[in-house]
């Protein structure tokens, strides 16, 4: 496996209507969300990127990428993250899951990724496209569905040709997506005790 060939795309465009602030940028034990996600995924590639339509990104020091087609749920942040990319494989990972570490997305850069459109963990019944590998020519069944309406990235990646790897039940805790400051609440206090 060779790091060059994969780019980590940080989808960061979400509403955050639950948490009712930008996910992405919530402080948590001294770094933001992003930043967290951006230090499990560099071991593994040879660059990163965020794709959001929030300015407050680009004083962490990282490329940003606007969406491309506003208003269209993560399906567009996906493919506007493809189109960008120069790589043909990309890790795609959603703001929201600050507890991710390197370890779980090795399982999916050790995985045989170069026979799939897309490879995504999965746990227990659960399969998580916004924690994934995604190759470049996967923009296509995005716009497509895009301009048939559809926002649901789920959609896109069932008809794709997509691997599931089911993870460790030991390792949920760490792609829980924290959506509410309930959420946020829990993981303080697991971390404290």
């Amino acid at each position: 496996m060779n790091h060059n060939n994969i780019t980590g795309i940080l989808l960061a465009g979400g509403k955050s209507s639950r948490m009712g602030t930008d996910k992405g940028m919530i402080n948590f034990n001294g770094k933001t969300f992003v930043q967290h996600i951006i230090d499990a995924m560099q071991p593994l590639v040879s660059d990163v990127f965020i794709v959001s339509d929030n300015k407050e990104y680009d004083k962490l020091g990282y490329l940003r990428v606007d969406d491309s087609i506003k208003n269209s749920g993560p399906l567009a942040g996906l493919y506007a993250g493809l189109k960008y990319t120069k790589t043909d494989y990309n890790l795609v990972l959603s703001c929201d899951i600050p507890l991710i570490d390197t370890e779980i997305l090795k399982v999916l850069t050790r995985s045989d990724y170069t026979n799939y459109d897309v490879v995504q963990i999965q746990s227990g019944e659960k399969t998580m496209p916004l924690i994934a590998l995604y190759h470049k020519r996967c923009a296509n069944k995005c716009l497509e569905l895009i301009q048939n309406d559809e926002r649901r990235l789920r959609k896109a990646v069932n008809q794709l040709h997509t691997k599931s790897i089911v993870i460790d039940f030991l390792w949920k805790e760490r792609i829980k997506n924290i959506n509410t400051k309930e959420d946020l609440k829990d993981i303080n206090y697991a971390i404290k005790h």
